[in-house]
C-alpha cells in the first residue's frame, strides 16, 4: 500500500450539509475500495488563485490515506464526474512528505490541547 493526499475544491455555492454529504462519498469510495483513511482536514472556504469556471472561491479539503494504486483511478473518475467538485489532486507521499505530514498533524493536534492564556498569567 501506498500512502497518498487528494486535495479537492468544491464549488462555493454548497451548504455546509452539502459539503460533508461530497466529502463523506468519496471517503466511503475510499473504504469501500480498502483504503484507509488517515487523515482528513476541512480548509473551508479559500480565494482560489485564478477564476475556475467564473468562480473566484472555492471549498477546499484534504484527505491521507493509504491504498493500492488501482483506487486512485476509481477515486479519480468519480471526482471528475461530480459536478460540485471545481478541482482535485492526487499525490503518491514519499517518506519525506509522510514524515511532514505526522509532524503536521502532532503539532495540530498539541495547539488544540495548549491551554489559552493571557499575557497578565504570562507576566505572573
Amino acid at each position: 500500500m501506498n500512502s497518498y493526499e487528494t486535495v479537492f475544491i468544491f464549488t462555493p455555492v454548497l451548504s455546509d450539509q452539502q459539503m460533508k454529504e461530497a466529502v463523506q462519498k468519496f471517503t466511503d469510495l475510499l473504504r469501500q475500495e480498502g483504503a484507509e483513511i488517515v487523515n482528513e482536514e476541512d480548509w473551508g472556504l479559500r480565494m482560489l488563485a485564478y477564476p475556475i469556471e467564473k468562480k473566484t472561491t472555492g471549498f477546499y479539503q484534504l484527505v491521507e490515506y493509504n491504498a493500492e494504486p488501482s483506487v486512485i483511478e476509481k477515486l479519480e473518475v468519480n471526482l471528475r464526474r461530480d459536478e460540485r467538485v471545481i478541482r482535485f489532486l492526487t499525490i503518491r507521499q514519499d517518506k519525506f512528505a509522510r514524515e511532514y505530514a505526522e509532524k503536521r498533524r502532532r503539532l495540530k493536534s498539541q495547539k488544540k490541547e495548549e491551554p489559552v492564556t493571557t499575557h497578565e498569567e504570562e507576566r505572573n
